[in-house]
Parts: C-alpha cells; sequence; structure tokens
C-alpha cells in the first residue's frame, strides 16, 4: 500500500451533495404525495423511503470516507463476488418483478437493486486493472479486450433481467474510462461502431425497444399510447417557464405523468420551479463533476485517480442519461437522476460513492 499524505476531504463534493439529497427528499415528497395517496394510502410513503435512503446513505457515505480507497483494491475479488451473487438472485424466488423487469431483491428489511452495485464494483474492477497495466492500455489484448470483457461478465445478468440502459451506462463509463487512461482513439472508434451495432440488434430483438425508438423518433404519432410518458413530460416542462408553479403546484404528477417521483423527476422540477429551479440542479452537477474530476487529476496515486475519474463519470452519464430521455433527446430508459430520484438503493450506492471520492480527495494534492 502506498504511503500517502491524509488531509481533510473535499468539503465542496460533500455540501454539494448534501443539498441535492435534501432537495431530492423535497422533491421526491412533493411530485409523490398524491400518487402515494390513490396508490398507497400515504401521502408520504415514498417521502419515507427516500429519508430512509437518505439517512444510510449518509452513513455508508461518512464510513466510506474514513475508510482507505487502497483497501478497495484488496477486495476488489470478493466485492465483484458478492455483486454476482446478489445479481443472480434476482432470478430466485426472492427476486421482485415490478413492470415487466425482474431487478429487485427482497431482503426482507428493504428491497435493493443489484445492478446498482454493479456500478461502482465495475468502476473499482477497471481501476485497479488500469492502474496495474497502465503500459497495456493502448494495446487491443493488453486493455481494450479485457477492460470490456470485466464489464461484460458483469453485465449478462442485467441483460437477461433485461436492463438494458443499465448496461449501457456501465458500458459508457467503461469507454469512457478507456478513454482517459490512455486507450488508441482509432481502437476507441472500432469500439464504438462494434457497440453500436451490438446495441441496436439488442433493440430490434426486444419488441419492446423497438417501441420505445419509434416513440422517440416521433412521439406525436401515438400521444395515448406508448408516447403518453414522453409527451406529459413534455407538457411540465414546457408549462413551467421561467419559475414555475410553485413548489408542490405541479399538473402532471396528478396521476398524468408515470414515474414522476423517480425517472420523470426532472420533469416535475421544471414544471414547479421552472427554468431558475432547472439551471439550479444542473449547475450543481456541473459542481460536482468538476471537482470530482480534479480530485482524480490531483490524486498522486493511480488507482485512486481511476477510481475518482470512474465514480464521477458514472455519475455524469446517468445524470446526461435521465435529462436526456426526460428532454426527448435520446430514446427513453429507466435510469434516475442521482441524489434527487426516489429509490432507495440507488441513493444508498450513490452516497457510498461519494464517500469513497471524498476518501480519495484526503490525499489529493491542492491546488
Amino acid at each position: 500500500m502506498q504511503k500517502l499524505t491524509k488531509g481533510k476531504f473535499d468539503f465542496l463534493i460533500f455540501i454539494t451533495v448534501i443539498i441535492l439529497v435534501l432537495f431530492g427528499c423535497v422533491m421526491v415528497y412533493s411530485a409523490s404525495y398524491y400518487s402515494a395517496t390513490i396508490e398507497e394510502g400515504d401521502p408520504a410513503y415514498y417521502f419515507k423511503k427516500q429519508i430512509l435512503g437518505a439517512v444510510l446513505g449518509f452513513v455508508a457515505m461518512m464510513f466510506m470516507a474514513n475508510f482507505n480507497f487502497q483497501r478497495i483494491d484488496k477486495v476488489k475479488i470478493p466485492l465483484a463476488i458478492v455483486t454476482i451473487g446478489l445479481l443472480l438472485m434476482v432470478f430466485t424466488p426472492l427476486g421482485i418483478t415490478l413492470n415487466g423487469a425482474r431487478r429487485w431483491v427482497n431482503l426482507g428489511v428493504t428491497t435493493m437493486q443489484p445492478s446498482e452495485l454493479c456500478k461502482i464494483t465495475v468502476v473499482v474492477l477497471l481501476s485497479s486493472y488500469f492502474a496495474k497495466n497502465r503500459e497495456k492500455i493502448s494495446t487491443w489484448t493488453g486493455g481494450i479486450i479485457p477492460a470490456f470483457a470485466i464489464s461484460a461478465v458483469m453485465c449478462i445478468p442485467i441483460i437477461l433481467q433485461p436492463n438494458l440502459s443499465m448496461v449501457l451506462c456501465i458500458m459508457i463509463t467503461t469507454f469512457i474510462m478507456l478513454f482517459a487512461c490512455g486507450a488508441k482513439k482509432k481502437h476507441l472508434m472500432i469500439l464504438c461502431l462494434a457497440g453500436l451495432a451490438a446495441v441496436a440488434v439488442l433493440i430490434i430483438i426486444e419488441p419492446y425497444r423497438l417501441k420505445r425508438l419509434f416513440v422517440f423518433l416521433d412521439p406525436w404519432s401515438d400521444t395515448q399510447g406508448d408516447s403518453w410518458q414522453l409527451i406529459q413530460s413534455y407538457y411540465a416542462i414546457g408549462s413551467g417557464g421561467l419559475f414555475g408553479k410553485g413548489l408542490g403546484m405541479s399538473q402532471q404528477k396528478l396521476l398524468f405523468l408515470p414515474m414522476e417521483e423517480s425517472d420523470f423527476i426532472f420533469s416535475i422540477i421544471a414544471e414547479e420551479l421552472g427554468l431558475v429551479g432547472v439551471l439550479f440542479v444542473i449547475a450543481a452537477y456541473v459542481f460536482l463533476i468538476w471537482r470530482g474530476m480534479r480530485v482524480a487529476l490531483t490524486c498522486p496515486n493511480t488507482f485512486g485517480s481511476n477510481l475518482a475519474m470512474g465514480i464521477t463519470t458514472m455519475i455524469a452519464v446517468q445524470v446526461a442519461i435521465n435529462i436526456g430521455v426526460v428532454t426527448g433527446s435520446i430514446p427513453p430508459t429507466g435510469q434516475t437522476l442521482p441524489f434527487i430520484s426516489a429509490g432507495t438503493s440507488s441513493l444508498m450506492l450513490f452516497m457510498g460513492s461519494i464517500g469513497i471520492l471524498l476518501n480519495i480527495s484526503r490525499y489529493s494534492t491542492p491546488s
């Protein structure tokens, strides 16, 4: 283990995440209290779960902020085994099916989406591999193939769930990490083309994915059917104006916009808080991503630098995908908005990942 000088963690990352999480709790309640009252009989149903996730996430974040990141490299194999085990548990009687997809595991006191853990596991595995094989990254056999083999093995159970959007998130993160760690551009270009071909095949073989693509290409062709959710998102965003309708005053959350508390919470933010609220959220994410990349660039340890870059990239990719979907910029997928959307396991794992980033920042060179 490399001996590093320890200092204070990056307080600006910490406070930015706390602000996003608290803002998310408020918006989850605002977006969900009507549907929760109708469907669950408790207006605070999702809010309570979000508070639980925030508390557990805070504990995880503070624990990881004080856990030497270099030790994570030593437990990467057990972490991968546990992750694969949880992914396979989805297909046992403990697995939970929702909206036609089997992605959750019933742990008794709560449910968990193992694919969320898979994202950080892949980042850890790749960070370790790239740190130990820096001179091989520019080759096919030493860089491209092993990196995507690692990601592919971890993603096979996710494809079977099925959860293509999570696979895309992991693969895009892998691609960016390869680029940042020194892979050749011509190799990445070939890889990109192969990836697009693979995505096209996966879309064609599943009718519901093909429908989503058609919805993206022409959302007004079926406004009462498959395009309903996206159209309602447009209405929410477009009606918000500059300052929004006011907190709690959304109309689209009155059972018009499905998944308003999770995948499409950004639309409710736009409707209730307007362009000002949207710019606040985007600015917070941009600031967080900048600070995360700064930690990666100033860390003297290669594994820590790769890990910080991977975690930051993972967050940036998911933010881009979520906002892209709700604004109709990319085809519909099922990705939450980090730190804000309802989802206990997602919130906990994102906050735990930030804890790792905070620990790395303790050893980064001040600038």
